[in-house]
């Protein structure tokens, strides 16, 4: 591994860790994946404490620095390698991409996301009322993308990076993308962009089909 390459600790099936993966692989940076076993509580042993006090993936140390947060990361990825690609410095256009990182970790997060930990890891959360909330999310997206390819105008940006893998992995959640064509051609247009990674996929939920 090249020795300047970025360490990403992260989990494999964490939506929050493909979410740097992504950004990383898009910007085409050299990255060390570092394996945090997760089920036998690596995350809250102290050398991981040490990095992120509240004990979550993802970590990223790129050649001494050390940030936690997926959305944090991401803005210090896109600010730093992006050349000004990802995160616009315009007022307006910046302001609605920071939106679009709220939402990720505000009503995906309490969508998707938790519908997801059901089925994927077994979390006790209220099943009927994470889908229900995902509809909820989904519904706007879809109409938000209505009018122009990517969340924030009509190219990608941080907003897309931030919301595609827990939107893209829902149906794992049990939550349908069937009746949301803008949203599904919005994930492929996200597939296809140059230099992206996919999450592992899991047969659970909707996705067990």
């Amino acid at each position: 591994m090249m020795s300047n390459a970025i360490k990403l600790y992260r989990h494999p099936l964490s939506g929050h860790s493909h979410r740097v993966e992504l950004m990383l692989s898009l910007l085409g940076l050299p990255v060390e994946l570092v394996f945090v076993d997760l089920v036998n509580g690596a995350h809250k042993q102290p050398d991981f404490l040490s990095m992120n006090s509240f004990g979550q993936v993802p970590v990223i140390d790129d050649n001494g620095t050390i940030l936690a947060d997926s959305n944090a990361i991401i803005v210090y990825l896109a600010q730093k390698y992006g050349n000004g690609r990802w995160l616009p410095s315009e007022p307006v256009a910046l302001s609605q991409v920071v939106r679009w990182l709220s939402v990720a970790a505000g009503q995906i997060n309490n969508g998707p996301a938790t519908a997801r930990l059901i089925t994927v890891f077994g979390a006790g959360y209220d099943a009927a009322d994470a889908i229900a909330r995902s509809h909820d999310l989904l519904k706007v997206v879809e109409k938000e993308l209505a009018g122009h390819d990517y969340l924030v105008g009509n190219e990608p940006t941080l907003a897309d990076v931030t919301g595609y893998t827990y939107i893209s992995h829902a149906p794992e959640g049990n939550v349908s993308l069937a009746d949301y064509p803008n949203v599904r051609a919005w994930l492929a247009r996200v597939e296809a962009l140059s230099g992206f990674v996919p999450m592992q996929r899991t047969a659970t939920g909707l996705q067990a089909a």
